[in-house]
Parts: structure tokens; C-alpha cells; sequence
């Protein structure tokens, strides 16, 4: 006669497995589907890639800029004017001027022209156009500016 014990730990074991599956069905059904649907989605990732960078390639603009959220092309074309963030400070650190300075020259404050200057974000349309005033300008007239901007603002 088998041992009472080992017959019972054998059915409840054999239940515990049955009502697993059971519950864990609907589980496998849905990440099933999920990964059908995200491999779907990488392929349209993929289509997306390759127009954007078809239409970068038709229309000149590099596929950095071409993407969504990026306005500073938009910019630079309304104005024709372009940006370099080194070309900036070096131009700033010829004149001899500090960043609050220069920021007053632009119409900003000192803490944009570093974030400028290192990249971080670029200047608006208007502030733009008057950096590219200051690109050739000399020291006097520079400073003749300066200071008639911080006689008006005493």
C-alpha cells in the first residue's frame, strides 16, 4: 500500500500545476501580441529612418537637423543667418568682453550667451541678427555701444 503522504503531496502538486497554467494562459496571450506589436513597430521606426533620411538628402539638410523639434534651421533660413557656438566666443573673448556684457549688447542675459557658447541652446532670430552686427565690429565701437546701453539702463 503506498504511503498516504506521498500520494497527497503528488495531487497537490499536480493541482498547483493546473491552476498555473491556467492562470498564466492569459499572460502568454498578451505578450504574444505585445511582442508582434513592438516588432511592428520597429519596422515602422525603421521606414520612418529611412524617409527622413531621403527627404534630408532631397531637400539638403542634414538628417541632425531634419528632425522634429529642431527649429534652429527654420531660423537660420528665415534670416540667413548662421550660428557656431566657438565662432561666438571667440568673437566675445576678441572684443574683451565679458558675457553679461555681450549679453547686454544682444538683448539677452550672461547666462544664455554660455549656454550658447557651449552649445546647450542657440539664439533666437533677434538675437541672432544682433550677433552677427557684433561679428564686425571693432573694439571701440563695441564699447561706445556699451556704454551708451548702460547709460540708458542707469
Amino acid at each position: 500500500m503506498p504511503n498516504i503522504a506521498i500520494v497527497l503531496k503528488a495531487e497537490v502538486a499536480r493541482l498547483a500545476r493546473k491552476e498555473l497554467r491556467a492562470s498564466t494562459e492569459g499572460i502568454k496571450k498578451a505578450i504574444a501580441s505585445q511582442r508582434s506589436e513592438i516588432a511592428g513597430l520597429k519596422r515602422q521606426l525603421v521606414d520612418l529612418q529611412k524617409s527622413l533620411k531621403a527627404l534630408a538628402k532631397a531637400g539638403g539638410v542634414s538628417p541632425a537637423t531634419a528632425k522634429a523639434g529642431d527649429h534652429s534651421a527654420k531660423e537660420a533660413d528665415a534670416t540667413g543667418l548662421r550660428f557656431r557656438a566657438a565662432g561666438m566666443a571667440s568673437n566675445r573673448k576678441r572684443l574683451g568682453l565679458s558675457a553679461e556684457d555681450f549679453g547686454l549688447l544682444v538683448g539677452a542675459t550672461g547666462q544664455s550667451v554660455y549656454a550658447w557658447e557651449q552649445g546647450k541652446s542657440k539664439p533666437r532670430a533677434q538675437s541672432l541678427a544682433a550677433i552677427a552686427a557684433l561679428r564686425g565690429a571693432g573694439k571701440r565701437e563695441v564699447y561706445a555701444k556699451l556704454e551708451a546701453l548702460k547709460a540708458t539702463r542707469s
